[in-house]
């Protein structure tokens, strides 16, 4: 269960604003196809333009947070979320709604670059992502449940985001503010990225993991629909029902924690979700479709938390968990557009197979990344060096007990290294397993 008391409400709630655009994708794109004059290419490529400007935030604040100050960069991304996404749901000119969705996806994406820094330097990473994910998905259900019976205006979803941000803004009160570009911290984020091949690895195929995700739930509404035979109010229903399953499996990914490391939820997840995958896009009925909706989202979350603790765990400082999440961004971004020329030439079942097969290519390196940096149970705490390294790993180097390493806040204390001959191994239950810190960062929305 999630701790009250040491959750970090504030960067919940920021990172909540900043993912809830990829999760409404279905429902923000079927309504551009049939509340404005745009196809149903058109209106993926549009969801794909407003989830590209959300990657390339990431892709530039990356390394900026510390120094401008999440306080700052929240706010900013959030006044442009709220002016953007706003702007779009109030006019039903396609270039105005095209420029406020463009706008407010750099602004969701700032959100999301800082919330994912943040909870990266938290003690207690995996607690933090988990609650970002159950508020999102909370909040997306109970969007899916109310629009329907609110009218078919394609500016519902885009306001509800832009109301979301509206709300937000005032906690942002609590984040840290700028430290400069003199501080040591700042130099040490502008340092060397560690890491590097896993680091570029994981975000190449977390990309065409998001990729596969988002090229079927941008066009989940349209199979429910067209193929399933499903009313609009039944569908809201079915994707709120799902999201209410991924809540499950964000309680579930929380209450299992680093027990099972990373390597198994990773690989025989991504392969349990390609086999959702096929079902849901080759369902015919609304009980197949139901089935496939419900069973993906339910795991969905449970692996995307795992890759957002596994690319943290590669830096300490949060760059490459912002790094991968804008790679996913950029999956996601191009999913409704590929989704809708997939379908278009191959059926939905043939693009569900194609993209189950894609999935399972990736499982693969996405598996290796995940045994050699981040595969062990992590101790529960460490103490951060000057340098930087973890003092979790100097206890394992010495034989030290788990629990003689205390644990600290942001405080960093010094650690006196102590070169013995041979380390006391003799009692195998009396230390734990040591590695890198485990940390939270963005990538795609519940599913997509």
């Amino acid at each position: 269960m999630l701790a009250l008391r040491t959750t970090p409400w504030p960067l919940v709630a920021v990172f909540t604003a900043g993912y809830l655009p990829p999760y409404l994708l279905p429902t923000t794109v079927g309504r551009l196809d049939t509340g404005l004059p745009l196809s149903a290419t058109q209106a993926g490529a549009v969801g794909s333009a407003l989830l590209l400007s959300s990657a390339s935030a990431g892709f530039l604040l990356a390394s900026r947070v510390e120094r401008a100050g999440a306080r700052t960069l929240a706010r900013f991304g959030l006044a442009l979320a709220f002016l953007g996404y706003g702007a779009a749901s109030l006019t039903t000119a396609v270039p105005a709604v095209v420029a406020g969705a463009v706008l407010g996806g750099f602004g969701s994406g700032t959100a999301t670059t800082v919330a994912a820094t943040r909870i990266a330097a938290e003690r207690d990473p995996h607690r933090a992502s988990t609650a970002g994910l159950l508020s999102v998905s909370a909040l997306a259900g109970a969007v899916y449940l109310t629009v329907p019976h609110l009218g078919r205006s394609h500016g519902l979803p885009l306001a509800a985001i832009a109301l979301t941000a509206l709300a937000v803004w005032p906690l942002t009160g609590r984040l840290p503010a700028g430290t400069g570009g003199t501080s040591p911290a700042a130099r040490t984020a502008s340092g060397p990225l560690p890491h590097r091949r896993s680091g570029l690895v994981l975000a190449v195929t977390v990309l065409c993991w998001s990729l596969a995700q988002n090229s079927l739930w941008g066009v989940s509404g349209r199979i429910g629909l067209t193929q399933a035979g499903l009313g609009d109010a039944a569908l809201g229903l079915v994707f709120a029902v799902a999201l209410g399953a991924g809540l499950m499996g964000v309680l579930a990914a929380g209450a299992l924690g680093p027990r099972l490391g990373r390597a198994m939820p990773v690989g025989a997840g991504t392969a349990l979700i390609a086999g959702c995958i096929v079902v849901s896009a080759s369902a015919t009925t609304p009980t197949a479709f139901a089935t496939g909706e419900i069973a993906w989202n339910t795991l969905y979350p449970v692996v995307l938390s795992y890759l957002i603790g596994l690319a943290a765990s590669l830096d300490a400082r949060g760059r490459w968990a912002v790094l991968v999440g804008s790679a996913s961004s950029l999956g996601t971004a191009a999913g409704p557009l590929a989704g809708s020329v997939l379908s278009a030439q191959a059926g939905y079942a043939g693009m569900g197979l194609v993209l189950a097969g894609g999935l399972l290519l990736v499982a693969v390196p996405m598996t290796a990344v995940a045994l050699h940096t981040g595969g062990r149970p992590l101790l529960p705490g460490t103490i951060r060096r000057r340098g930087g390294t973890p003092a979790a790993l100097v206890a394992a180097a010495t034989g030290t007990p788990s629990g003689a390493v205390p644990e600290v806040g942001a405080a960093e204390q010094p650690v006196v290294e102590i070169d013995v001959d041979a380390p006391a191994l003799a009692v195998r239950g009396a230390y734990d397993t040591a590695g890198p810190r485990q940390a939270a960062a963005a990538p795609g929305p519940g599913p997509g």
